[in-house]
């Protein structure tokens, strides 16, 4: 099915017409058509077969069919072209034949079905020609004084008149369909933009999105890491007040001092955070002092707390990015908070070695066996929170229960997140 002439695209409306005035074009066209058809037909008849006036009436009537197919010629253009060639010889169906021609450039696809067209337009001009060169040779009484000019005159002028009735609108039609495949093809690519900015709008939401999460999980990490800690040495000491607090009030003083200077640390590291979240513009991270050089004061805070923990550590050191060992400086952490909630009173060993692959950390804390006070409480996002860390940097981490009934934690960074002592010129 070939597209509509006169908006392009698939026909939707009834019939073949997609609007009103094209069926009211189509009709009127047609309604001419057969007129002038019909008039040919029963003046060839009549006039130059003399026949009588029910074959010419027969022959008007017939011409005024093959007239009225130009309304279908937006459906089926070949069918009204082939009726003008079959009516011209008979000097008749000029406006078929114009119509058709156009319609038929128009709307036949090009250069696709170049051959049809040109054979078609090749032959409706030499029809034209013999009609028009027919009617200006056809015998005619004439006074003997008036002399004819050459025949040569009346072939210039047939050329001419076929000429004048086949190329307009052959080039017409050409050109309002090319005019016309050009506006398609551009309302295609206007489509395809829409739908790609569409597609890439859905893809920077998702990413806004994605970016959202992924800084609300960082946030929650550096609380947790904040929180989780301190806290858990608050109420350890805490416990260890309730206890001590009569047999040895100096003791008791040491410990209240201590929960003192480590709220204040909470205190302070929470701000950095609330101050961060009200920044108009985003940090990759906040600013905090934790460092690999900070382990021992670490250490001496849980030991401080009543827990068993030594730290040792080996190889050359080497300092490294600052999110690196503030990651390595955080699953330290972590692995002495979780020994604090569920191994209270067993032994830890926290690891520190700089290795020719990178950094290792580990705190390894034995079975707490029968001594472990009341477990306080967690919700499981710390160790998660620590395996992002680590891997967001390329490092490995593991977690996990030992052979002998403890608990390990261990991550270890890569060298390439070393600071390098001479830099490259």
């Amino acid at each position: 099915m070939s597209e509509s002439p006169d908006g392009g695209g698939p026909v939707t409306g009834p019939w073949w017409w997609r609007r009103r005035r094209s069926a009211a074009l189509d009709v009127t066209l047609a309604v001419v058509a057969a007129v002038e058809c019909a008039f040919g037909a029963y003046d060839t008849v009549h006039t130059r077969l003399h026949m009588g006036g029910v074959v010419a009436c027969l022959a008007a009537v017939l011409g005024a069919l093959a007239g009225a197919t130009l309304v279908v010629r937006r459906r089926w253009p070949v069918v009204p072209m082939v009726v003008a060639l079959v009516l011209v010889p008979g000097l008749f169906g000029v406006v078929p034949l114009v119509v058709s021609l156009y319609t038929l450039a128009a709307t036949w696809e090009w250069p696709s079905r170049r051959g049809r067209v040109v054979a078609l337009s090749a032959l409706a001009l030499a029809e034209s020609f013999g009609m028009a060169l027919l009617a200006m040779l056809a015998p005619v009484s004439t006074p003997a004084e008036v002399h004819l000019p050459p025949t040569w005159v009346f072939v210039v002028l047939a050329g001419l008149v076929a000429v004048g009735l086949t190329v307009p609108p052959v080039v017409t039609g050409l050109y309002v369909g090319a005019r016309r495949r050009l506006v398609e093809s551009l309302k295609d690519r206007a489509h395809g933009l829409e739908a790609e900015l569409g597609l890439l709008a859905e893809q920077a939401s998702e990413r806004a999105r994605r970016a959202r999460l992924e800084e609300r999980t960082r946030i929650a990490r550096e609380m947790h890491d904040v929180v989780a800690h301190r806290v858990s040495l608050m109420v350890v000491h805490a416990g260890a007040l309730e206890r001590i607090v009569a047999k040895d009030p100096e003791k008791a003083q040491a410990s209240a001092r201590l929960m003192g200077e480590v709220g204040r640390q909470a205190l302070e590291e929470l701000r950095e955070i609330l101050g961060v979240l009200r920044m108009a513009e985003p940090v990759a991270a906040v600013a905090a002092p934790d460092s690999l050089g900070e382990l021992p004061s670490l250490v001496e805070q849980s030991r401080a707390a009543g827990m068993a923990v030594t730290l040792t550590v080996s190889g050359e050191r080497r300092r490294y990015r600052g999110e690196a060992e503030r990651t390595a400086f955080r699953v330290v952490q972590e692995g002495l908070t979780n020994a604090h909630k569920h191994a209270g009173g067993a032994a830890v060993v926290v690891l520190l070695a700089f290795v020719p692959n990178g950094v290792r950390v580990a705190v390894v804390n034995d079975c707490p066996g029968g001594a472990a006070g009341a477990a306080l409480p967690g919700g499981g996002n710390g160790l998660v929170g620590m395996r992002e860390r680590v891997v967001a940097l390329g490092g490995s981490f593991a977690a996990g229960p030992e052979p002998d009934g403890g608990f390990r934690v261990e991550a270890v960074l890569p060298s390439r997140l070393a600071v390098q002592a001479d830099r490259l010129v």
